[in-house]
């Protein structure tokens, strides 16, 4: 790819953009990060060509999108942290602690993943996840980070690290398994 910062806006925005916006979930965010991440590569030029630009302009614009979350989830006030959905999780098991039903045995997940309709539902479904939980979620399970980055990045101890990325995970499914 090209080192020039002139051409980076041209050669590597839309990507940067698509980026940004599948983990911020808002337009403007996500124009906003891509902007600081070019500027920062602009002010900052220690581009040594050792990998392509886009894939370092990635990983400032990932740093980035960290920054953008934290800032978010100091904003967000109490009462958005708890939903509906996180509030009736004690739905799922009985009083001994076991399962209600058992979740669904998906046969062949990846086959499921390819399909559109599935991965429509799926973005609904985390839309609808409040954003430091959203957050969570997209650290570890979809970008795959380790728990300790992820907690240093958001400032949180491991306990609650753990505990947000179970309601998570327990929203995700609860709301899969009514739409999908």
């Amino acid at each position: 790819m090209t080192a020039n910062p002139h051409d980076w806006l041209n050669a590597h925005g839309d990507y940067l953009y698509r980026f940004a916006l599948s983990r911020l979930r808002d337009p403007h965010l996500a124009e906003d990060v891509v902007q600081e991440t070019l500027l920062a590569a602009i002010k900052q030029p220690n581009f040594a060509e050792q990998s392509s630009a886009r894939t370092w302009l990635t990983g400032i614009l990932k740093h980035k999108i960290i920054d953008c979350m934290r800032k978010q989830v100091r904003e967000i006030p109490a009462s958005e942290l708890l939903q509906d959905e996180e509030a009736n999780m004690d739905d799922f098991f009985d009083q001994t602690g076991h399962w209600v039903d058992k979740p669904q045995v998906w046969n062949a997940p990846e086959d499921s993943l390819q399909q559109q309709q599935f991965l429509t539902i799926l973005q609904e479904c985390m839309s609808r996840l409040p954003q430091k939980l959203l957050a969570i979620f997209s650290m570890r399970d979809v970008d795959e980070m380790e728990n300790e980055e992820i907690c240093k990045a958001l400032q949180i101890t491991p306990t609650n690290a753990w505990v947000m990325l179970y309601r998570a995970r327990m929203a995700l499914r609860k709301c899969l398994e009514l739409h999908w």
